[in-house]
Order: structure tokens, then C-alpha cells, then sequence
């Protein structure tokens, strides 16, 4: 008896510790079995907005639940992330990122790098110098000497304090020895409303949310901040053609709360890269101007990290207030 006890006492055990790993694995199975939400740190209309958007649709048609795009703006993205994380780690809140994120790691109340599980990449990008079409330049190098004519005078617009492009637009008038002052906006839509309507003349912008008003003559596109032209415009020059060694980019990508199972993370990835192969959403993307990079998860966080280290350096070497 006594030894049956013990066999029955270490089954019961054996059970009871792997109740957890069936439970997440059976919701791994089952998921999702109910509406998704992808976050957005910014305002409708802008770049984050625009590829969530295009990249929740897909989901939503692949995994045969609908994906809610949640706009939570504040902070430079602050707000969307703080929500995004410090919900359940279950697979059903999810966040599109980017590299500003990284930016804002350290100042945040929840820590990017730390607190996000990364989940899959969709496109970097370089970032557009834009003008109103009012201003008198026509080039960088006019741009460049219109400024050190007139400190302090123009002003720099962005989608927000410590985003990827008010950091190139900070790196720029360090490197290129001009004042400009740098107006944040709450996402690149109302900074492109603003720099059309002239309230602002020059911006620092994702092609995704600018694309569109290049095209159409609203704003002038003067450089792209890569290390090479971009393939949606290459009869834009990069900065680094004016700017010897100027270079900076940004990568989008979704994240979901650190402890995230593995199991729905995966699927969620390989769904993800399926998306990045169609050819209807893949051509979309780029003619927003995206690089399309279809990473696995553990290659995307890699990237997150590396990024983190990066804007740190620059951000320290360039005595960048955010």
C-alpha cells in the first residue's frame, strides 16, 4: 500500500506540474479564439498607423480572427506602449513598433527592450527630409545654407519627442551645423498637415506617412537619410552625399508582452512572414517605401537590442535632449 501511495503521490506531482505546460499548450492550439488588438503609439494617418493597418488585415484573414487597431497616443509613443505590455501576455494585445521605441527604452515606466517580446519584423525604411513647397530651396545644400542664413528661424517638424526621425533631424543639425527648431507633433500626420499648410517648413518623416504628398507636389522631397537612395525615389540624393557620414534609418515591426508563449508567438511569426511574401501586400509596402525583412523572432529581437545600443551612442555622442 505503502508503495502504491507513493507511485499514485508522484503521478499526482508529475500532473500538477505539468498542468501549465498543457494549459499554454492547448491555448496555443486554440489561439486565437477570439478578436485581436494591435496597438499603435501614434495618430491615424501616420506611418505605425498606416503599416498596422495593412499588416492587421492580413492577420485578420490568415488566422480567421479580427485584428482591432487601438490608436493610444501620447509621449512619443510612451502611452501605446505602456498599455501594450502591461496587458495579459496571452497572445491577444499586440503592438507595432519601430525604432523609436528603443529611443524612449530607458525613460519609459515600462522598459521596451525589456518588457516586449519581439515577434516580427515588416519593413525599415529610411526617413524623408521634406519642405513646403513655399520655401526657397530647392536642394539639401540650398536647404543647409538657407538655415545657417536664417538661426533659429525654420522650423523642424516630427511625429514626436525621441522618435527615430526627430532624432535624424537632431543628428542632421549637429552634423550639418544648423539651427532649426524642432516642433513634435503627435504622430506624422498632423506634422505633415502642418508643413503643407506652411506652419511648419521642413520635416523629418517616414516615407509610408509622406509617400503619398511627395507624389503629389504638396511637399519636396530634398534627401532620404539612408546610406543609399531609396528605391521609391531614386532621384532623391541622400544626406550623406551633403553630410559626409550622416546615415539613419528605422525599422517597424510587431511586439507582443514579454512571456508571450513561445507556441503563439511562433504562429503569429510565421503568419506574419507569409503576409511579407504576398505579392499584393508586398508591393504595397514598398510603395510606401518599405524594405521588406521577414526576420524570425529571435533575429528581430536581436535587431531591437542592437538598435538600443546604437541610439544610446548617438543620442550620448550628440547631446540629444529627449
Amino acid at each position: 500500500m505503502k508503495s502504491l501511495a507513493r507511485r499514485d503521490f508522484l503521478r499526482l506531482g508529475l500532473c500538477s506540474a505539468m498542468a501549465p505546460v498543457l494549459s499554454r499548450a492547448a491555448a496555443a492550439q486554440s489561439y486565437p479564439a477570439r478578436p485581436l488588438r494591435l496597438v499603435v503609439g501614434y495618430a491615424a494617418g501616420g506611418a505605425a498607423d498606416i503599416l498596422a493597418r495593412l499588416v492587421g488585415e492580413w492577420l485578420s484573414r490568415r488566422l480567421g480572427q479580427p485584428v482591432v487597431i487601438e490608436n493610444r497616443v501620447g509621449g512619443g509613443g510612451i502611452v501605446g506602449v505602456e498599455f501594450a505590455l502591461r496587458s495579459p501576455a496571452d497572445g491577444y494585445t499586440l503592438f507595432m513598433g519601430s525604432s523609436s521605441q528603443v529611443v524612449n527604452a530607458q525613460n519609459e515606466r515600462v522598459n521596451f527592450v525589456r518588457d516586449s517580446t519581439a515577434v516580427a519584423m515588416v519593413g525599415q525604411e529610411p526617413i524623408i527630409l521634406s519642405v513646403n513647397p513655399s520655401l526657397p530651396v530647392h536642394t539639401l545644400a540650398e536647404l543647409i545654407a538657407y538655415a545657417k542664413e536664417n538661426p533659429g528661424k525654420l522650423s523642424m517638424a516630427s511625429p514626436g519627442n525621441g522618435t527615430i526621425p526627430h532624432i535624424a533631424g537632431e543628428l542632421f543639425k549637429l552634423m550639418a551645423g544648423v539651427d532649426m527648431v524642432h516642433i513634435p507633433y503627435r504622430g506624422g500626420a498632423p506634422a505633415l498637415t502642418d508643413l503643407m499648410g506652411g506652419q511648419v517648413q521642413v520635416a523629418f518623416m517616414g516615407p509610408a506617412a509622406s509617400m503619398s504628398f511627395i507624389k503629389a507636389a504638396k511637399i519636396r522631397a530634398l534627401a532620404v537619410t539612408s546610406e543609399t537612395r531609396a528605391a521609391a525615389l531614386p532621384d532623391v540624393p541622400t544626406a550623406g552625399e551633403f553630410v559626409p557620414g550622416y546615415e539613419a534609418s528605422q525599422w517597424f515591426g510587431i511586439v507582443a508582452p514579454n512571456s508571450t508563449p513561445p507556441d503563439i508567438v511562433g504562429k503569429l511569426n510565421r503568419a506574419i512572414n507569409e503576409g511579407l511574401t504576398d505579392p499584393q501586400l508586398r508591393a504595397h509596402l514598398e510603395d510606401l517605401g518599405e524594405t521588406v525583412v521577414a526576420h524570425s523572432s529571435v533575429d528581430f529581437g536581436k535587431r531591437i537590442a542592437a538598435d538600443a545600443d546604437k541610439w544610446a551612442d548617438v543620442i550620448r555622442t550628440a547631446k540629444i535632449s529627449i
